[in-house]
C-alpha cells in the first residue's frame, strides 16, 4: 500500500515554518510498513489543493492531509476532499458540542466555528484532544484520505491515539513492507557501499543507504512476505551485515548513540562526567536527553576559557602555554581532571576549533581532540571534521559517544 502526504498552508511555503508534520508522519508510516512515495506542500489556494489531491488519489491508496481544518475561509481541506470524492458535507452535532464546550472553558465561540463540525459524508471522525478541529478518515472506492490538523501539538496525539489504530486495520489486508534499520558510525556512504556491494544487488531484501550526516543508516526492506518469513530474511541479512561491519553498528531502528551509551553505563554500573570546550555543553545535553540519565551521569564542566580549564578541572597552565588548548595533552588532562573532580568512573572531554574563525595552518577549523579517561587508562583521538560550526560540534558529540560505547562494550 502506497501513501503520500499533502501539507497545506501558505506559511509552509514562506520559509518561516518548518514542516515537521510530514517528517513525523513519514517516520510513523515507515515504522508500520507503509511506503510514502510523495510529499506535497500546497498554499491556501482551492484550485492548487484540488489538483494536488486529485493527483495524489490517482497514484496512491492512502493520502494524508495536514492543515486547513480551521474556521476561516482559507481552511479548505474537507471541502476539497468532498469535491474530489463527490461526497456531500454533513454536519456532526457531537463535534459541535465538543467545540462549544472547548470555547466555553476558554473564550467566546469564534465566528465560523461550526465549519469545523462539517465532514464529507461517511467520514470516520477523529477527536482532537488538544484543539477544536477534529480530523477524519474518508474512504471511497478503495482510496483513503486521512485528514489531520496542521499544528504538530494537535496532529501527533490525534494520529497516535485515533488514526494509527484505524490505519493498522486498513493495511492488515495488504502485503506490507517489513523494515529493519542498522545504524552505522565511522563509515561514509562509498565505504559502506563497497563493504555491502553484493548484498545491495539483491532485490529481496532490498538495501538502502541513508546519510544521516553524523552516521549512516542501512535500511533493509522486505516486501510481500508474511511476518514470519520476513523476520527470517531480516535476521539473516542483519547477521551478514554485522559480520562485515562488526562494532561499527551501534544500534537498530530508532536507537540513538546516547540511548545505547546510557544503557551500557547502567548495565556495567559505571558513571560518567564530561569536560567540554568546543562542544559547549552539547555532549552533556545529549546524554541528559535520555530519561533516567541521573543513574549514570554525574555532571559536566563547560570549560570554554583556559582559566576554567585550569581552575575547575586541573589542566596545567604549562600544558596550555606549551601545547595550546586544542591539543592531545590538554584533552587528556581535561578528561582525567573531570573524572577526578566528580569522582566518576569515566571522564570524557572535547576541545577543538568549531569555526567559522579561529583556525590556523597548524590547527585548522574542524580540528578536534577527544579524550576518554576510564578504568583502562586514557584514550585520545584526533579528528579533522568538515562542515559548518553546527556540523563540527555534532560530529564531536557523536564521536565522543562512540568512543565511550566501544570501551564499555569491551569491558569485561
Amino acid at each position: 500500500m502506497n501513501a503520500e502526504i499533502i501539507s497545506s498552508g501558505t506559511e509552509l511555503l514562506l520559509g518561516k515554518t518548518l514542516n515537521t508534520s510530514a517528517f513525523y508522519l513519514t517516520g510513523q508510516l515507515s515504522g508500520i510498513g507503509v511506503e510514502v512515495h510523495y510529499h506535497t506542500t500546497v498554499g491556501d489556494n482551492k484550485e492548487r489543493l484540488l489538483g494536488a489531491v486529485q493527483q495524489a488519489l490517482s497514484r496512491s491508496e492512502l493520502v494524508f492531509l495536514t492543515g486547513g481544518l480551521g474556521p476561516t475561509a482559507d481552511d479548505l481541506t474537507k471541502e476539497v476532499i468532498s469535491l474530489v470524492l463527490d461526497l456531500k458535507m454533513n454536519f456532526d452535532q457531537k463535534s459541535m458540542v465538543f467545540i462549544e464546550q472547548f470555547y466555553k472553558d476558554n473564550n467566546d465561540l469564534p465566528p465560523g466555528s461550526e465549519k469545523q463540525a462539517f465532514f464529507p459524508e461517511g467520514s470516520l471522525i477523529l477527536p482532537n484532544d488538544w484543539g477544536t478541529a477534529p480530523g477524519a478518515i474518508v474512504k471511497k472506492e478503495g482510496k483513503y484520505c486521512v485528514i489531520l490538523p496542521g499544528p504538530p501539538a494537535e496532529m501527533k496525539p490525534m494520529f497516535e491515539n485515533y488514526a494509527l489504530p484505524e490505519i493498522q486495520k486498513i493495511i492488515s489486508g495488504y502485503n506490507r513492507m517489513h523494515v529493519r534499520t542498522l545504524k552505522v558510525f565511522g563509515l561514509g556512504e562509498s565505504e559502506l557501499e563497497l563493504k555491502l556491494s553484493d548484498l545491495m544487488k539483491e532485490t529481496t531484501p532490498f538495501l538502502t543507504l541513508l546519510d544521516k550526516h553524523t552516521y549512516m543508516d542501512v535500511r533493509v526492506s522486505v516486501r510481500g512476505q508474511d511476518e514470519k518469513t520476513a523476520a527470517e530474511i531480516l535476521d539473516r541479512t542483519e547477521k551478514a551485515i554485522r559480520q562485515r561491519l562488526q562494532n561499527q553498528i551501534f544500534g537498530i531502528n530508532e536507537e540513538t548513540h546516547s540511548q545505547i551509551v546510557g544503557r551500557l553505563l547502567r548495565e556495567k554500573k559505571q558513571t560518567l562526567a564530561t569536560a567540554e570546550s568546543c562542544s559547549g555543553g552539547l555532549l552533556g545535553g545529549r546524554i541528559t536527553s535520555e530519561a533516567g540519565s541521573s543513574d549514570y551521569y554525574l555532571g559536566g564542566v563547560v570549560s570554554y576559557a583556559n582559566s576554567a580549564k585550569e581552575g575547575l578541572i586541573g589542566v596545567k597552565n604549562s600544558s596550555l602555554l606549551k601545547y595550546g588548548a586544542v591539543s592531545e595533552e590538554v584533552a587528556r588532562e581535561m578528561a582525567e581532571g573531570v573524572r577526578k573532580a566528580l569522582g566518576a568512573d569515566y571522564g570524557l572531554s572535547t576541545t577543538g576549533i568549531a569555526g567559522p574563525g579561529g583556525g590556523s595552518g597548524d590547527k585548522p577549523v574542524g580540528l578536534v581532540y577527544l579524550a576518554l579517561a576510564g578504568p583502562n587508562g586514557t584514550l585520545v583521538e584526533k579528528k579533522l571534521f568538515s562542515g559548518n560550526r553546527e556540523s563540527i560540534r555534532n560530529m564531536t558529540v557523536e564521536t565522543g559517544l562512540n568512543m565511550l560505547r566501544l570501551d564499555l562494550q569491551n569491558m569485561k
